[in-house]
């Protein structure tokens, strides 16, 4: 059988039982990213030779039997260090000097068993909900017409394709939950401190954390970046389905049953003059039909997040951009870049940075809008995802408007430091996938996963994507 298309659950157990060789898994996903690749553009680099020998080193491992992720091909966004490998951040501005050590969520990643297979396209420095750049554009394997969101694209599409079975992204102002419900995949974005943040942390705001196509595999995936295997139980519920999967791995996790939550239902969130799909609108409402069904108690909310955090949102991305460009030289820079870079270098001289919108929803906004909810459900996205294009070389005012208007929804979270992630839930008359976001207070990872497991049980979706 070809494991292609498997999970990294049933992967990690087959190699771990001597079933298939981690070479022949790296080797069967290295033909698919020869295959399919040239249509979607998801890598900047395929590390081929070196994977091949990695798994070969890893077969040889005395403690085989007792790694969570022995074997398990992987996919890193090319925004954090990869040991030997230029990381470029999406631009030809930036150094090309190898790393000389892995980031630790990549160590932890190895240490776990998982084989590096190649780095994943992002936009320059990160700073767009595409994923195009000087070395391509990448394409949507749902709609190649569109792109797969962004800034963590390249490693959705590989996902969303079926070329790996997980990978890593990073989220500052929505780069794993955008470009999850772009492709169809379940992402998280852990609170503050749950698991090492990237290199340019967005003033605390960004985060790293895993791309899958179930939950059983995200689970396991947070658990490994998190160094915390507690968090592979995803959620408490037997409802999830994958309880079998879970238990497989050494240390014998248990499931018990999920806590009833208080679940507040917000189908149209955003403040005035931000519109949601009507669809999208619809899949949230449907997701609350599922979780009520499971027991929890439903909260409908009509009031719309203030006005002035969509201002502390974009000054805060303008900022951003003013930052991580400090020290590139501006001639290699895109024009959405520079043009990124101007609006924050302005902001900056009348103190207008986001950072007193950030205080404020940190301090007490987001608290008090949440409510006494345990949960929010919302929606992931705003519109369908748009064209896949060289957006890089447009100025700022495209860029703005096409960003702030498919995905205003997630920067919020980013800005109050909580958990949040990304579900499939329906499908829209488009033919592409639909995703609900789920909110919780810090620490609330788990009761995140839990109840993304019981939506999956309740509604299970396509796990790949038809790329035809």
């Amino acid at each position: 059988m070809s494991w292609v298309g498997s999970s990294a659950v049933e992967i990690a157990a087959a190699v771990r039982r001597g079933k298939v060789a981690a070479s022949a898994v790296v080797e069967e996903h290295l033909d698919a990213i020869a295959e399919r690749d040239g249509r979607v553009g998801a890598f900047r680099e395929v590390l081929a030779d070196r994977a091949r020998a990695e798994a070969r080193l890893l077969e040889g491992r005395e403690d085989l039997s007792e790694l969570p992720l022995a074997g398990v091909p992987v996919a890193i966004k090319d925004n954090v260090a990869v040991e030997g490998e230029v990381s470029r951040n999406g631009s030809a501005a930036t150094p090309d000097t190898p790393a000389g050590t892995d980031h630790p969520v990549v160590a932890r990643l190895r240490a776990a068993g998982a084989v590096v297979v190649g780095i994943t396209n992002v936009p320059e420095l990160c700073l767009a909900a595409f994923s195009d750049n000087v070395y391509g554009v990448t394409r949507n394997p749902w709609d190649l017409g569109r792109t797969p969101g962004g800034s963590s694209g390249g490693s959705a599409a590989a996902v969303a394709a079926g070329m790996v079975p997980l990978a890593h992204g990073n989220d500052g102002l929505g780069s794993l939950r955008i470009p999850a419900a772009c492709c169809g995949l379940v992402s998280i974005k852990p609170g503050q401190g749950v698991v090492p943040p990237p290199e340019h942390d967005w003033y605390g705001m960004s985060e790293n954390g895993p791309l899958a196509t179930n939950v059983a595999d995200l689970a396991l995936a947070l658990a490994v970046m998190a160094g915390d295997m507690s968090l592979a139980r995803p959620g408490e519920s037997e409802a999830l389905g994958v309880g079998s999967a879970i238990d497989d791995y050494p240390g014998g996790l248990t499931l018990s049953e999920t806590p009833r939550l208080r679940i507040a239902v917000a189908p149209l969130p955003l403040p005035p003059g931000l519109p949601v799909d009507a669809e999208f609108q619809r899949s949230v409402t449907g997701a609350a039909e599922v979780l009520g069904a499971a027991g929890h108690t439903m909260v409908g909310r009509t009031d719309r997040m203030p006005a002035w955090l969509a201002g502390a949102a974009v000054a805060t991305w303008f900022a951003c951009a003013r930052s991580d460009a400090e020290g590139l030289d501006p001639r290699r820079l895109e024009r959405r870049t520079r043009s990124l870079v101007r609006a924050g270098r302005l902001l900056a001289r009348f103190g207008a940075d986001g950072s007193t919108g950030r205080d404020r929803w940190r301090a007490h906004g987001a608290d008090q809008w949440f409510g006494n909810a345990d949960v929010l459900l919302m929606p992931t996205l705003a519109a369908l995802p748009p064209a896949a294009d060289r957006w890089g070389r447009r100025g700022l005012p495209a860029n703005a408007r096409v960003n702030l208007t498919y995905a205003p929804a997630t920067a919020a979270w980013n800005l109050a430091g909580w958990p949040a992630m990304s579900v499939p839930y329906g499908v829209h008359s488009s033919g592409m996938p639909i995703g609900v976001q789920l909110v919780a207070a810090p620490g609330g990872e788990s009761q995140l996963l839990a109840l993304a497991g019981e939506l999956e049980a309740a509604r299970p979706w396509t796990r790949h994507a038809p790329l035809r």
